[in-house]
């Protein structure tokens, strides 16, 4: 059995884009995976094809559930691992859309990124924007910091992001199927939301508004974001009673935004980068664990899930 499993063929696509996230290690704070699902559900995207995840999955890695349906919950079905794709035709833009989501695989993955390029290629995609979220030494008090990487420097100009990745290390699903994209010839980018490291514990709806909004400039599209905006300002809520109420949590996001004030005067003066002090402040882990605690004792009153997940 083939692996893509196409449900339906997509007629009529105008210069589709395939924007693609997986859930996992490259979604810190659900971020992507909820972008994503946002913009399906905002554009009434409908699935034409899924991936059979036999082959890319270890299932003690990414177990199966078991789900009760039926009168009197007497039937139990199995829901697996998936990723599904989806069309979604956008009034009035530039571009409908190809959208790819799910849980990121465990293995093959030069296989399954192969796989993923030949369905762009045969749906005639133009361009390929793979999104993402990282753990960062940053203030959720201020603009999420986006950092990106293109293959073209046409494309690296459109994506607009606040400067480019300088990461080196390791990588995940994401950053192979970027990898794949150039190497078959199709232009791609990846775009990527920095989640505060001491927030990981919650989902960041903050975040994946700007991936939202910073992809409507680079594919031309115009979308209703008011349920990420209510989201994002339960968020931001939250988090800052959690802040405020530990004074050491206080005092690092303190000195994250005078570090990131000290960054931008840097940049304007032209000056290196400055690195971040923070030899007399407990350990982000540490300080993970305290928020973490916060959110539990918080009860019914949780930082919102993500809009559209």
């Amino acid at each position: 059995m083939q692996p893509l499993i196409w449900d339906r063929r997509p007629a009529g696509l105008r210069a589709p884009a395939m924007v693609c996230a997986f859930e996992g290690w490259n979604d810190a704070g659900d971020a992507a995976s909820t972008a994503v699902a946002f913009m399906s559900t905002a554009l009434g995207a409908e699935r034409f094809a899924h991936i059979d995840t036999e082959e890319f999955y270890d299932f003690q890695a990414n177990r199966p559930r078991i789900r009760l349906s039926g009168e009197g919950d007497s039937r139990r079905e199995i829901e697996w691992p998936s990723v599904e794709m989806y069309a979604a035709q956008v009034p009035g833009g530039q571009r409908d859309l190809v959208l790819v989501q799910g849980v990121e695989p465990s293995l093959r993955w030069r296989s399954f990124s192969a796989l993923i390029v030949e369905l762009a290629e045969a749906l005639g995609v133009q361009m390929v924007i793979t999104l993402g979220a990282l753990l960062a030494d940053v203030p959720h008090t201020r603009p999420v910091a986006m950092t990106g990487f293109a293959s073209d420097p046409v494309l690296m100009e459109r994506m607009g992001a606040h400067r480019p990745s300088d990461y080196e290390g390791p990588t995940g699903i994401v950053g192979v199927l970027h990898s794949a994209c150039t190497d078959a010839g199709l232009p791609s980018m990846s775009l990527w939301a920095s989640i505060p490291h001491y927030v990981a514990a919650a989902p960041s709806p903050k975040a994946a508004l700007a991936l939202v909004r910073r992809l409507e400039g680079v594919l031309g599209i115009s979308l209703d974001t008011a349920e990420l905006e209510e989201a994002t300002v339960g968020y931001e809520r939250q988090v800052g009673l959690a802040v405020s109420s530990n004074p050491e949590v206080q005092a690092f996001v303190d000195r994250l935004e005078q570090d990131e004030a000290d960054d931008e005067d840097a940049d304007e003066d032209g000056s290196a980068d400055l690195p971040l002090l923070l030899e007399d402040l407990p350990s982000g882990d540490l300080l993970a664990s305290e928020f973490q605690r916060f959110l539990r004792q918080q009860g019914d009153d949780e930082p919102p899930q993500g809009a559209g997940t």
